[in-house]
């Protein structure tokens, strides 16, 4: 009975961490003008991050200038970081996305200038985990 009740309450306490995310959150730094991004993400890179697995959490832009005119910022949610690396891998992979990149970059050069990527975790007193 003792060794019954001591693994219910081992699971009790692992099973939140085995169901922790971890989060990336993306910013951006391009010469590009801002529609033109979001243009990008709101017609062609919302379709492909689903395809991949890759869960948005939110996207956004800083309310006032310089850095509204030139940060594009997105957190992304995954199981684990293993995860993130592998479907960020497919995702850069994607025909469609090259053909996509390749256009945009075509027409109005290269799309970022600078990428910030940080893995966060939630605390335990976090409202999104």
């Amino acid at each position: 009975m003792f060794r019954g009740l001591a693994v219910a309450v081992f699971l009790a306490a692992a099973l939140p961490a085995l169901h922790a995310r971890v989060f990336e959150i993306r910013t951006y730094t391009t010469s590009q003008k801002m529609a033109d991004v979001k243009a990008l993400f709101r017609d062609h890179s919302v379709a492909l991050f689903k395809k991949h697995g890759l869960e948005v959490i939110g996207y956004w832009v800083p309310q006032d200038p310089p850095r509204s005119q030139d940060t594009f910022i997105y957190m992304l949610a995954f199981p684990d970081r293993e995860t993130a690396k592998d479907r960020w891998e497919a995702f850069h992979k994607d025909p469609e996305w090259l053909k996509v990149r390749a256009e945009f970059e075509a027409k109005h050069g290269k799309i970022v200038d600078k990428i910030e990527s940080e893995f966060v975790e939630p605390t335990d007193f976090s409202p999104l985990k």
